[in-house]
């Protein structure tokens, strides 16, 4: 007799089948073969497993309340454009002196990377 088949499976199966893949309205996949779970999005499709991670350097000086607000913004437009869960954002905000910006920020994270800046800056050091 054969062996049970999963839904992973039989979503394999039918794909090759039908030449096509038809994605329901799922709110968790299960991959029952590596024991993981993933949420999906109930009314586009399947939500990716991304692991977006946000890195801020900033100057000393907001408050710790200021800080937080940032990050929930930033993970709030991260989850609405990236289109995964919000326990896949982590978001770290790094003060940095301002004595120290050109050394430890602007030249190795802006200057040398400029082709990867999707938003430049508007002053150069």
């Amino acid at each position: 007799m054969d062996k049970k088949l999963s839904r992973r499976g039989f979503i394999k199966k039918s794909a090759i089948a039908l030449g096509t893949v038809a994605v329901c309205d799922l709110t968790w996949i299960v991959d029952t073969e590596r024991g993981n779970s993933f949420r999906a999005l109930a009314s586009g499709g399947l939500k990716e497993h991304n692991m977006p991670h946000v890195s801020v350097k900033l100057w000393p000086g907001r408050s710790e309340q200021t800080k937080q607000r940032l990050a929930d913004a930033i993970v709030k437009d991260v989850v609405n454009i990236v289109g995964c869960g919000e326990e896949s954002v982590s978001v770290a905000i790094e003060e940095v002196d301002p004595k120290d910006w050109k050394e430890k920020v602007y030249d190795p994270l802006i200057r040398r990377k400029m082709d990867t800046l999707y938003k430049k800056p508007g002053y150069s050091m």
